[in-house]
């Protein structure tokens, strides 16, 4: 009997040590499994990194200077052309040469006009030396007949005769001045005419003021060329290329003369750097855009007319960033989602430069600091989370 006690009482203790035992096991695995309850959130970390604010903006490729090219011959006809579009042309280089057949044969009428008024010019002189011989010895005869007669040896009639020769002597030397005045004024007119012709003589070789490229030509062989019509040609000057683009005003302030750019042509592959030559003065009252002119470094590798994009750096600065994802602007305040020791803390935080994907941290984080990257994911401030840096390893 007492051996059956003892038995039962052995199987009763086995019996409990296992269930015990058991109890134990399902706790042990009961905690691991609370543990991974926790929802596991994608966290980001603050960096300190360089950041660029920019400006983004678009246009159109612009020649910075163009500069026609007109005749100063009216009425002659293009003998030849020496350019065409595409052409770079060097400044005094001979674009056109006008047809000088015209010019000639007026210098020749010139020239034989010239000859006749040096010929009358020289008849005046032997005229006017002649007639000062005349007049100096009919006052001379004058001034005798004067003493003759106040001594009575010649008669007042006499005296009269002589006075009145005298006189129209006189006379005559100023006449014969006078004409050589005018001779001499008839051959400055017509060494003036010459001087003109001969600069328009050398007017028919049309050259280019500058140095260029060709942009446009409207010159034609035979045609007659005219100062007052279209230009003949249109260079743009030493090949410089801008890009005029659009800038809302809110963005317009931030900009200035010098500011580096890099400009993107339409087909996307084509970059050329440059840098801010204008800003304009005034914004458009409709469009609430100005103006911003930048000039490319490397001009010939874009064309007048292309479509083009401008990023315009303002501001290059070493900064604390996030992505802009892990930030949540709203109407009053900026916030993130601080990660310490697990733990979701909301914070408010004030934003800069926003560079592409990231946003400049100016107050309320440092450098180290952990946020959720995703500023729409499901938690609230005082959660407790698992933080991972992989998408990867996040559940839902």
């Amino acid at each position: 009997m007492a051996l059956k006690k003892t038995f039962a009482f052995g199987v009763s203790a086995a019996l409990l040590l296992t269930l015990l035992s058991g109890t134990a096991s399902a706790q042990e695995a009961v905690a691991p499994k609370a543990a991974q309850t926790l929802p596991s959130i994608v966290v980001t970390q603050v960096e300190n990194k360089p950041i660029i604010d920019r400006v983004v903006a678009t246009g159109a490729i612009k020649a910075v200077e163009e500069t026609y090219v007109s005749p100063l011959v009216d009425g002659l006809s293009i003998r030849t052309l020496n350019a065409d579009v595409g052409d770079r042309v060097e400044a005094d280089s001979t674009l056109v040469v006008l047809n000088e057949d015209m010019l000639l044969l007026q210098k020749s009428q010139y020239a034989a006009s010239l000859a006749k008024a040096n010929a009358s010019l020289a008849q005046y002189q032997a005229l006017l030396a002649e007639a000062q011989a005349n007049a100096e010895e009919a006052v001379r005869v004058s001034e005798r007949s004067k003493k003759l007669s106040e001594a009575g040896s010649i008669s007042t009639a006499q005296r009269d005769q002589e006075k009145a020769a005298a006189t129209a002597a006189l006379a005559r030397v100023n006449s014969a001045q006078q004409f050589i005045s005018v001779a001499n004024a008839e051959i400055k007119v017509v060494e003036a005419q010459m001087s003109d012709l001969d600069l328009r003589l050398a007017r028919t070789e049309v050259k280019s003021p500058v140095s260029g490229i060709v942009s446009a030509k409207t010159a034609k062989v035979g045609a007659i060329a005219n100062g007052t019509g279209e230009p003949l040609f249109t260079i743009i000057r030493d090949g410089a290329l801008e890009m005029r683009a659009d800038i809302n005003e809110a963005d317009l302030i931030k900009l200035a003369i010098g500011q580096k750019a890099v400009v993107t042509l339409a087909d996307g592959k084509t970059r050329i750097d440059g840098k801010v030559r204008l800003i304009s003065p005034m914004v458009d009252a409709q469009t609430r855009l100005g103006a911003v002119y930048i000039s490319l470094s490397e001009p010939e590798k874009a064309r007048v007319g292309m479509y083009a994009d401008a990023q315009i750096t303002i501001e290059e600065k070493q900064a604390i960033v996030l992505p802009l994802t892990a930030v949540t602007v709203g109407s009053n305040e900026t916030i993130v989602r601080k990660v310490e020791d697990g733990v979701v803390h909301q914070t408010k935080v004030t934003t800069g430069i926003q560079d592409g994907e990231f946003i400049e941290i100016t107050t309320g984080l440092e450098p180290g600091d952990k946020v959720v990257a995703k500023a729409g994911a499901y938690v609230r401030d005082g959660d407790k989370i698992n933080p991972v840096t992989s998408a990867a390893t996040a559940t839902n």
